[in-house]
């Protein structure tokens, strides 16, 4: 019919081979054109990438450029794509100088690409100036750059540039609130959580299947109430893999085992099929129970099913085997383990903290940095907690300067503090630690105040006592607790005026003390 030398009809078929994963016949097919256009070049370009062939990708586009073949704004987005897949960001970089040479630069779709392209090379400054510089932006663009943000853990950015984005009436999807969501991973972004649900509800998106499955993840990790989950999973319509996981995981976050194990059997009896997320939920809310009798039962599943060699899954249970105080079966595990990572050393050492043996985590921890696992700073708290119920304060305050000279670690927090408190406290040293609190180059918090209060208690100190008591009262006025620590203190310096004055104090406020108890 003497179509076969028509660029049109060749391009429209180099397209459909490149879609349909025919990536060879589309080379032969382009390699036999006797007419090619910029078109043809994209074609080819599209369906490597389409085919997972970034390399071949840019290595025509190069060709393309070597051959006079002035590239379009979807050429340079589809390399850029290439550069995304790749992770190369220094090429990608060059591409984008390109993009400025040619006037694409501030193109809508190579200027979102370009956003894409650094956020996936882990540039998140660049992928901002690029953002701040595009003179038009949609809803891919707004959401492309609070997906950035979500997944390099910068929770209150993404969240003021939604709210900059709904003022500027670009209206939101469902991706959007999904990125969002998942940014959000404790209960310090509840209020924000509940702020994002409310647009959803707005929008009547609220029946959107993965918008319910990021808000049952995005509330269980804001530590909301038991009851608002509950309400929550109601509106579950679609129970698959993804809902069942979801709702097994937020009763697991929220420390509700018994709920997490039934969910677990209903979801195993529907007939559907576990995977490792279900099993590490599933370990983690058995973990909170000290549930050893379920926990040999998913071990066993796990072994069935050949999830048990899975580090992730070895880590749970660890983790589940420790907590219900089985130190033995959790040293089995570690044993067996053909990789370990910094989770599966933190597990034990957790492990044997919680249980006293304070020497055996030293031990433990120095045979871990000699295997190269560098410890980060929750490590450094498991082993300052067993210095200081151990009471070995020369190692607790050797670590705690190891790790606050390291400087590839953050800076210590209130926590590392409140342990190196507790540990001079308890070793009768009330001036040194005094004396630490007062260096503190962070704000001293309850946590600290409290270990301070009871070691003056323990030694008899009373000056000290009423002061740290009084600092108690400042910063958390609203704790029942700390009027009673404050009375009490002073009634053991025979201020019994001040000290029912305190409790009068705490009963006007309208707050009172729960009264303790016991299972036995």
């Amino acid at each position: 019919m003497g179509f076969d030398s028509n660029v049109f009809i060749n391009t429209a078929l180099l397209d459909l081979y490149g879609k349909c994963g025919y990536v060879k016949e589309a080379e032969q097919l382009f390699d036999e054109m006797p007419e090619r256009n910029v078109v043809s070049w994209n074609a080819l370009i599209s369906g490597y990438l389409d085919t997972h062939y970034p390399e071949n990708a840019i290595v025509l586009f190069l060709e393309m450029l070597r051959e006079g073949i002035r590239p379009t704004p979807s050429s340079v987005s589809a390399v850029l794509v290439g550069c995304a897949q790749l992770e190369a960001c220094e090429i990608g970089a060059q591409f984008h100088g390109l993009s400025w040479k040619v006037g694409f630069a501030l193109n809508l779709v190579v200027g979102t690409v370009l956003i894409d392209m650094y956020l996936k090379c882990f540039d998140l400054e660049t992928s901002r100036r690029v953002f701040d510089q595009m003179t038009e932006r949609n809803v891919i663009t707004w959401t492309s750059m609070i997906t950035g943000y979500a997944q390099n853990r910068c929770p209150f950015q993404a969240v003021i540039l939604f709210k900059e984005m709904l003022r500027l009436g670009i209206r939101a999807n469902c991706v959007t609130y999904t990125s969002l969501l998942s940014s959000f991973s404790c209960s310090d972004y509840l209020v924000h959580c509940e702020q994002v649900h409310c647009h959803v509800i707005h929008q009547c998106c609220k029946t959107n299947h993965y918008l319910v499955v990021s808000l049952l993840s995005a509330y269980s990790g804001c530590s909301c109430s038991l009851e608002d989950f509950r309400k929550l999973c109601s509106n579950v319509v679609k129970w698959d893999e993804i809902s069942w996981n979801a709702v097994i995981s937020g009763f697991s976050n929220l420390g509700v085992g018994g709920e997490a194990f039934s969910c677990f059997s209903r979801m195993r009896w529907a007939g559907f099929t576990v995977d490792h997320y279900t099993f590490a939920s599933i370990l983690k809310g058995i973990g909170s129970i000290s549930g050893l009798e379920e926990g040999m039962l998913i071990h066993c599943l796990a072994l069935k099913t050949g999830y048990a060699s899975e580090v992730i899954i070895q880590n749970g249970l660890l983790s589940m085997y420790t907590k219900c105080g089985r130190l033995e079966d959790a040293e089995k595990i570690f044993s067996s383990m053909e990789e370990r990572d910094l989770i599966s050393w933190n597990s034990l050492l957790t492990g044997c903290a919680h249980h006293g043996y304070g020497r055996d985590v030293i031990v433990m921890f120095e045979e871990m940095r000699r295997c190269g696992i560098k410890p980060d700073l929750t490590t450094f708290l498991i082993v300052l907690s067993a210095c200081r119920h151990a009471g070995l304060l020369d190692e607790g305050l050797k670590y705690f300067d190891l790790m606050k000279n390291d400087n590839s670690l953050p800076p210590p927090k209130l926590e590392h503090y409140a342990c190196i408190v507790d540990l001079y406290a308890r070793a009768g040293h009330l001036r040194e630690a005094e004396d630490f609190v007062n260096n503190m180059p962070i704000e001293p918090g309850p946590s600290v105040y409290k270990s301070l209060l009871n070691a003056c208690q323990l030694h008899g100190n009373k000056g000290l006592a009423v002061i740290s008591a009084k600092k108690l009262v400042e910063l958390c006025p609203n704790d029942p607790a700390t009027y009673v620590l404050l009375a009490n203190v002073l009634a053991l310096e025979g201020n019994w005026k001040d000290a029912e004055g305190q409790r009068k104090l705490m009963l006007d406020r309208g707050l009172s003390k729960k009264p303790g108890y016991s299972w036995l």
